[in-house]
């Protein structure tokens, strides 16, 4: 009952209203009795300091509204409207200051705090934004920062007040932090609520992720001299603030000085503080740039790169050429097939070059042709803990992690290493979009959709030339070794195919077998048959043949099979018209399948229509159609090979 009356001190308010307010559920049929009886216990408790008249059919308080802290509240709130910048910090600060809490947090009844509560709330969230707009105009960020922080804790649901709060973040230099609070907000808005932020929080969102200033208007006037602020109007003989007492419906009781500070005197704010740096507009003060705080560590997330690295001197040079393209957004995609050494390349020119990146290096293994690959999603989260943002602060979204990485990436010169991808899908929402960063991107495939779409451009990655490939395998086995069986080490790397991973487990064995020399090695690697067998270690993923599975087991039904089949032609290469009997398909047919091999990097187009493909390849593709084909299968698919080279095989049908 006190805090009906309190509320609306110097007003009437009619025996109904008391009654609707005082009762949540129906009023007792003798409410009128006991709201009587309530003001007269009220009556004997107010004696002396306020009084509680009759007025028709209702009660009236009264007493000097300055002693209920919610019209000082509002009265501070109207003064700052019309006040300079300075002198509204102080007088909205020393408004919000009479608050404790939630407004009618004591008071029982759903009723009473439903009705009169929100609009004290929603006045007080209203001083808050104007307390902020007056800091963000003076240029006072940290100071605003600190404010909406604390509120924004207890209160996550605030979209004007996020915004706000955004909006000084990214004035610091903080941009990370003020995407991460509008995330933060969604979130809480939809597990609580079922809705999106509306439109303002989202033109903050928008124009914070393309790095737009925080639109502060600029201020030309001069701050107050120091001294006594204007006086807030009271009366010097207002009873007590003893009605408050009675769960009122204030905000508070202003809080008493500090220590050694004597109390403000009748008719008088405490004097202002001394005039600093915080005071000064904007226009005088250091810009948000000298504001930020000192940038992280850079990362370096590449591993070390291999010491005994020789050779592709070509595939370096067109990996130089990309440099060109910056500033200006930049992708290269490293493609051939598995064993070839794209990641070891990579990695050696990422060394190289990274002085040319002084905002470091980000790396991931994609593991695209892998069981489950590695999703976007969760790489960009790997990134941007990299990047420094917090666990809590990051998108639940891919396209909302996608924006933020690029966002933090902007104005940066970094190196991004996405190493084993599967698809032109799995790579594009890590590309960077800014000038100034360049994605290298290791691939078995050509990944053609991103030469396409997003301009990147491809080096392949094949065998290495015969001497390159004589240098790493004596780098590995010493430079006399090699010279001393001379023509056994040449006939060596071209049983490897001169591909490195072939390479270095068979310098691998060797090593491990003091014993043999190198013709004895080749001569095991002569038999076709145990090949495949003989250049694996001991970890099964270090095998030439795992990595011919990887790609394999990732073709379509169609060009698998067509692979499997070409394991019956003995020769290097095939033409497409054989290609095309021996699976007993059409011409068009058989040519997209013969794409897909080429894209997987297990054929390589020739001219005039001829496919060839290494020895390894092959021999890999003959075990799997003796394994996996019927035996009336092969023995179809050869009678209609022979039927094209003898010209009567007209097709299938």
């Amino acid at each position: 009952m006190a805090a009906i009356l309190i509320s609306e001190v110097n007003r009437v308010i009619p025996v109904g209203r008391l009654i609707d307010l005082a009762w949540d559920a129906d009023p007792p049929a003798r409410a009128k009795g006991v709201v009587h009886n309530h003001v007269h216990r009220l009556r004997q408790l107010l004696a002396g300091q306020a009084e509680i008249a009759t007025r028709g059919g209702g009660y009236v308080l009264i007493a000097d509204p300055w002693a209920v802290d919610v019209n000082r509240f509002r009265e501070l709130v109207s003064s700052a409207r019309e006040a300079e910048p300075w002198t509204a910090v102080g007088q909205l600060r020393q408004a919000l200051g009479l608050w404790r809490g939630e407004a009618l947090a004591d008071v029982p009844g759903d009723r009473v705090r439903r009705t009169l509560g929100v609009g004290l709330t929603q006045a007080r969230v209203a001083a808050l934004q104007e307390l902020g707009d007056k800091l963000l105009l003076l240029g006072r960020y940290g100071e605003l920062v600190t404010e909406l922080t604390a509120h924004l804790a207890e209160h996550p649901l605030h979209e004007e007040l996020t915004a706000l709060l955004m909006r000084a973040l990214q004035a610091s230099g903080r941009q990370a932090e003020a995407l991460g609070h509008y995330h933060r907000t969604r979130r809480h808005l939809k597990n609580q609520l079922g809705i999106d932020p509306g439109p303002a929080l989202n033109e903050t969102y928008l124009a914070v992720l393309d790095g737009k200033p925080a639109a502060v208007p600029h201020f030309t006037g001069r701050p107050p001299a120091v001294g006594p602020r204007p006086a807030v109007p009271h009366s010097a003989d207002r009873p007590p603030p003893s009605v408050g007492q009675q769960a009122p419906p204030s905000v508070g009781q202003q809080p008493p000085p500090s220590a050694g500070q004597p109390p403000p005197s009748a008719g008088q704010l405490p004097l202002a503080a001394p005039l600093s740096a915080a005071h000064l507009p904007s226009a005088v003060l250091p810009s948000a740039a000298h504001l930020r705080p000192a940038a992280p560590s850079p990362v370096a997330q590449l591993p070390p790169a291999i010491a005994d690295f020789c050779g592709r001197t070509g595939e370096i040079a067109a990996l130089d050429e990309t440099l060109d393209r910056i500033p200006g957004p930049g992708c290269v995609v490293l493609a051939g097939g598995g064993g070839a050494g794209k990641t070891t390349l990579a990695v050696h020119w990422a060394h190289r070059v990274k002085a040319e990146f002084p905002d470091g290096q980000l790396l991931a293994d994609l593991r695209g042709l892998a069981r489950p690959p590695m999703r976007p999603g969760t790489v960009l989260g790997k990134f941007l803990q990299a990047l420094g943002v917090p666990d809590a602060t990051i998108p639940d979204s891919e396209a909302e992690r996608s924006a933020l990485y690029r966002s933090l990436l902007a104005g940066r010169r970094m190196l991004v290493v996405l190493d084993n991808a599967g698809t032109a899908e799995q790579v594009r929402p890590l590309l960077p979009a800014t000038p100034g960063t360049l994605a290298v991107v290791t691939s078995r495939r050509r990944l053609s959709g991103l030469m396409i779409r997003d301009g990147a451009a491809l080096v392949t990655v094949g065998p290495l030339p015969a001497d390159d490939a004589l240098e790493l395998l004596g780098s590995a086995l010493g430079r006399q070794r090699i010279a001393a069986e001379y023509a056994a080490a040449r006939e060596l790397v071209e049983r490897c195919d001169r591909l490195p991973l072939a390479l270095r487990i068979a310098a691998a064995r060797l090593m491990a077998h003091v014993g043999w020399s190198l013709a004895d090695w080749t001569k095991k690697l002569a038999d076709e048959r145990h090949r495949l067998c003989e250049l694996a270690a001991a970890d099964p993923d270090l095998s030439v043949e795992a990595g011919l599975s990887l790609s394999y087991r990732a073709l379509s039904s169609g060009a698998a099979r067509l692979f499997r089949l070409l394991g019956l032609v003995p020769g290097p290469d095939v033409e497409v018209h054989a290609a095309a009997a021996l699976a007993g398909q059409d011409l068009p047919r058989t040519r997209r399948h013969l794409a897909e091999l080429c894209e997987a990097h297990l054929l390589e187009e020739q001219a005039g229509g001829h496919f060839a493909r290494t020895g390894l390849v092959r021999i890999y593709a003959g075990r799997l159609v003796a394994s996996e084909e019927p035996p009336a299968d092969r023995d179809l698919a050869l009678r209609r090979l022979s039927d094209h080279a003898a010209g009567v095989w007209t097709g299938p049908g």
